[in-house]
């Protein structure tokens, strides 16, 4: 489950990890909603970067008020190769179907949410996603998106290139939600307001998945073409 540059954690520390308890960890575990960790000397189990996306998708579910087994029919229908950032990104679109949750935290909470330590130049690559905002001594984070910002550090790419990418998407992402909001509005203008809101309240996740793939693809096409005519 983890590679040879990769440092197992323990149960202890992966729990410590996700913020939740070594009992929570291996209730999950007794339930098949996380694989068996890689069983080590003096049969110690370890766990890998995978295990903890895992377990923190879980915990927003959970967070989201969803049942034990509404988790696992979920977790069901995801592929069973999901990478790390696949798994990320599976969270943020669940965090995602709720308001904002904004926490403020001491930059030694942020860098252990985080997995890893964090430079200056690493805090300012996360405001310019949007994934942290500093406050003096504190920062404010969006938990759901943590994980995938921190991922995404290690992409090699610029600060100022950052910065354009995360203008192109806020800028095509809001006349996309204008244009939907529009054309959902047309089509329940005749109805109660009761049921407007019901109705917005369950289109909003399959809205969100709906743009996530419909972007993935297209961004699959437009690099294979770019690589099509760069080769």
């Amino acid at each position: 489950m983890t590679t040879e540059t990769e440092q197992p954690l323990t149960i202890d520390e992966l729990a410590a990890r996700a913020g939740v308890t070594v009992r929570t960890v291996r209730f999950y575990s007794t339930k098949g909603l996380l694989p068996p960790p890689v069983i080590g000397p003096r049969r110690v189990g370890h766990y890998g970067r995978e295990h903890l996306a895992r377990l923190e998708l879980i915990e927003e579910l959970q967070h989201r008020g969803m049942t034990l087994a509404a988790i696992e029919r979920y977790l069901g229908q995801l592929p069973p190769d999901l990478s790390v950032r696949d798994l990320a990104i599976q969270r943020a679109v669940v965090a995602s179907w709720a308001p904002e949750a904004v926490e403020t935290v001491s930059r030694g909470e942020l860098e252990r949410r985080a997995g890893r330590a964090l430079g200056e130049e690493d805090l300012q690559r996360l405001a310019a996603m949007g994934v942290v905002e500093r406050d003096g001594e504190v920062f404010r984070v969006d938990p759901g998106l943590l994980r995938l910002g921190a991922e995404l550090l290690d992409v090699p790419l610029s600060h100022e290139t950052v910065l354009a990418a995360r203008t192109a998407l806020i800028e095509h992402s809001r006349a996309a939600a204008r244009e939907l909001s529009r054309l959902l509005r047309d089509a329940v203008a005749e109805r109660d307001a009761r049921d407007v809101r019901s109705l917005s309240a369950r289109m909003h996740p399959l809205v969100v998945q709906a743009l996530l793939t419909t972007f993935q693809r297209s961004l699959r096409e437009e690099l294979a073409q770019w690589l099509d005519e760069e080769g």
